[in-house]
């Protein structure tokens, strides 16, 4: 007897919930919890109440005229006459102002070379070329001396272009000597691996400050007597070895988190050493390590600030130079600091924004 079969219909089931837009982001990182959500209120409350205040100080009863008078006038908010007053001097420095185009030629060569860098069409042999031409007309425009420019030795340099030399530089000149560290201290060989050992806890183990200091003041004296050089080399050379040193430790880790498997396959290929760290284990190494690597120029790009000890005056030290000599304009250093904060906010963001890419590129490959 062949068996009934009834058709009971399933109750009706809720709509998928929503993953995207606004709302459900606010949800899942705002509101999650009471505990996030009292987080959120708090915060929220806070913002309300100081950013109106700044909005009003920044903006709506600001001045921009380059008069002192009209900044001490009663009501007036931010005096932002001072970056119009002083601007040169706090992105030049002390470079003479009749030929301060050539630190501003220099300086856009050397970004427009950065954002080449970090750009995949120019990613092949002639981007080392590109970079040794705009390095020697970068320096040729800084300190002239050839090609009827006059001379302008590097104690007159400064401000933002001073900046950007020294951390590019120092970023460029680490990188290759971290990874040479890094591998030195996984070496077999006894001697290579104390050797990197001793010169990354030597490093890491006094501020950079110490390191400056030693460079400037301490490494001449052990020069032969007669031989010079140049301050603004001895602190370029003290900004990289202290740069190497962490980063060699980043690399180190992405260079631990490979699985053997890796090399001994290359080793059953017929690989040599340096062909497998070349072609197999360092290019995975290095992209698992690009958020520290990035977070480690970003923290370089600062330290510059530091080079002031040395009587370099990058951008932070041309600031205090151009205010604290005028009387008259040094008590708005406020509005001084928050359009140096921009400058460097604006680098540093733009840096985290390419170490995001690189990490999608990455993860790109990984799905294939």
């Amino acid at each position: 007897m062949a068996e009934t079969i009834i058709f009971q219909s399933l109750p009706s089931r809720p709509a998928p919930t929503q993953t995207e837009g606004l709302v459900p982001w606010a949800k899942a990182n705002l509101f999650a919890n009471w505990q996030s959500t009292l987080t959120t209120l708090v915060v929220g409350a806070l913002l309300l109440y100081f950013i109106p205040q700044f909005v009003n100080w920044a903006i709506l009863t600001a001045t921009t005229v380059p008069n002192a008078e009209a900044c001490r006038t009663p009501g007036v908010g931010a005096c932002w006459g001072v970056i119009t007053e002083k601007y040169r001097l706090i992105i030049f420095g002390r470079y003479p102002l009749e030929v301060q185009w050539r630190p501003l030629v220099a300086t856009l060569l050397l970004l427009a070379l950065l954002v080449a860098s970090c750009t995949r069409a120019f990613w092949n042999k002639w981007l080392l070329v590109l970079w040794v031409v705009i390095i020697g007309t970068f320096f040729t425009l800084m300190y002239g001396n050839v090609l009827g420019l006059t001379k302008v030795t590097t104690d007159r340099w400064g401000g933002l272009p001073l900046t950007i030399m020294l951390s590019s530089l120092s970023m460029v000149m680490a990188f290759p000597l971290a990874i040479a560290v890094a591998l030195g201290r996984r070496s077999k060989l006894p001697a290579i691996r104390t050797f990197c050992t001793i010169y990354v806890e030597l490093i890491r183990g006094v501020p950079l400050i110490s390191v400056l200091f030693m460079a400037s003041f301490m490494f001449p004296l052990f020069m032969p007597q007669g031989v010079t050089i140049d301050v603004m080399i001895r602190v370029l050379a003290g900004l990289t070895l202290f740069a190497a040193a962490y980063m060699a430790e980043v690399v180190r880790g992405g260079l631990q988190a490979m699985p053997k498997g890796q090399a001994e396959a290359a080793a059953s290929l017929g690989l040599s050493y340096w062909q497998t760290q070349g072609r197999i284990i360092l290019p995975q190494a290095l992209a698992m390590v690009v958020p520290s690597i990035v977070n480690n120029f970003i923290g370089l790009f600062k330290d510059t600030s530091l080079v002031g000890i040395v009587s370099l005056y990058e951008l932070t030290g041309s600031l205090g130079l151009a205010l604290n000599g005028d009387a008259d304009w040094r008590p708005y250093k406020l509005e001084g600091y928050v359009f140096i904060t921009l400058i460097y906010f604006s680098f540093c963001f733009a840096m985290s924004r390419y170490s995001l890419w690189i990490e999608k590129q990455v993860n790109k490959s990984k799905l294939r």
